[in-house]
């Protein structure tokens, strides 16, 4: 599907001994972006220490790419450090009145549970929908859904099972019952595909360093027009005003875009990587990536059946797939440290192995993680 030759070049780690199936804790650098952030570390050390105006151009269109990314116009986007500080943007901003009620579920990531479980001390409930196995459905968010229900919050894929919700029933039915729809997109985006007019999404948080292969420190929001009108700036900033350059003159006068919510510096390195990474998914294809990210995904959930171990999507249609591959067992940690001292990486997390490879990972190195697991760990 890929030239192996311009994988070799972008991504040389392939080539080592290691075997990376981590992109859902943290993505490799790239050789790209690699050059990048080097080139940028020798220009602030001594050639372009304060290019404020090159920073302007890289970040307009960064914001660009994004938006081609996941369907919207570039002022619908800002820079946030984090997915949870991003998440924090809507908790803190919407207008909710005592009585009124968030829905989550309880196979989250924590960084899209406490910004809205902060907000009971205002009144607000919060209810949590069961996962069955790990899994919470788009049927299961329906059925959840109470008169009083104000935000719906949930993960594009479910950070353990790696469960891609459809996230288009969802937003359908908010739209038709007036509820916020917001997503965290981080464990998806950059491995899988998302629309957010599509999709109905008034609010999307994501952070730049797993399967965007972007850096630590800088996460990115969406947010659609009607909903800005709607929510406040509960962090006011001096780049979050439309007169940002003339200093003295004190006019909280916000912007008309996203921006409003870009309070102040940006993460430069962020930036920089973010841009150099994107147009290293683009060069490739997000729908490519998509298409090779699910068949590693399928190849190796059948390789593990093949073995005896039942990863938790092992009975999920396919269009459910993302790229996490996890499974569940008593010996987690004993299987964990025994791939590391093979080089293997992965994650444990909650008694789960979760593997999640990329695109650019083979269906060679899948074969050899399963021989490994294999021949070497009881699965008793």
């Amino acid at each position: 599907m890929f030239s192996n030759e311009e994988l070799k070049e972008d991504f040389s780690h392939l080539y080592s001994s290691q075997i990376y199936f981590n992109h859902a804790s943290c993505g490799p650098m790239s050789r790209p972006v690699k050059n990048v952030l080097e080139n940028l570390i020798k220009e602030k050390s001594k050639d372009e220490i304060n290019n404020y105006a090159k920073l302007v151009t890289v970040a307009s269109e960064t914001k660009q790419m994004i938006g081609e990314m996941i369907n919207c116009s570039p002022d619908r986007i800002a820079f946030v450090d984090n997915t949870t500080n991003g998440i924090n943007i809507i908790a803190q901003g919407v207008k909710l009145k005592k009585g009124d009620r968030i829905l989550l579920n309880n196979a989250e990531f924590p960084a899209n549970v406490y910004p809205f479980l902060n907000l009971m001390k205002k009144g607000i409930e919060v209810d949590f929908i069961p996962s069955k196995n790990g899994i919470v459905t788009a049927e299961d968010v329906l059925n959840s859904i109470k008169p009083e229900t104000r935000l719906i919050a949930i993960s594009f894929v479910q950070f353990l099972s790696g469960y891609k919700v459809d996230l288009e029933i969802i937003g359908n039915c908010c739209r038709q019952k007036n509820i916020i729809f917001s997503v965290d997109g981080i464990q998806g985006l950059g491995a899988v595909t998302l629309d957010v007019e599509k999709f109905g999404i008034d609010f999307l948080s994501c952070g730049s360093q797993k399967w965007l292969l972007g850096l630590e420190g800088l996460a990115f929001i969406y947010i659609n027009k009607s909903l800005q009108e709607k929510i406040s700036v509960s962090n006011a900033g001096w780049l979050g005003v439309k007169d940002a350059w003339n200093l003295l003159d004190y006019n909280l006068n916000f912007r008309n875009s996203a921006s409003r919510f870009q309070s102040g510096t940006i993460n430069t390195f962020g930036v920089y990587a973010l841009h150099s990474s994107l147009n290293l998914l683009k060069k490739y294809g997000f729908r490519e990536i998509e298409d090779a990210v699910i068949f590693n995904s399928e190849y190796f959930i059948n390789c593990l059946i093949d073995i005896g171990i039942e990863p938790i999507l092992s009975k999920i249609n396919k269009k459910y797939l993302s790229g996490i591959v996890s499974f569940k067992s008593q010996d987690g940690e004993e299987i964990f440290n025994y791939l590391s001292e093979k080089n293997i990486i992965c994650s444990f997390r909650e008694n789960h192995i979760r593997f999640s490879p990329h695109f650019y990972n083979t269906k060679q190195e899948i074969d050899i993680v399963v021989d490994e697991l294999k021949k070497n760990i009881n699965l008793s």
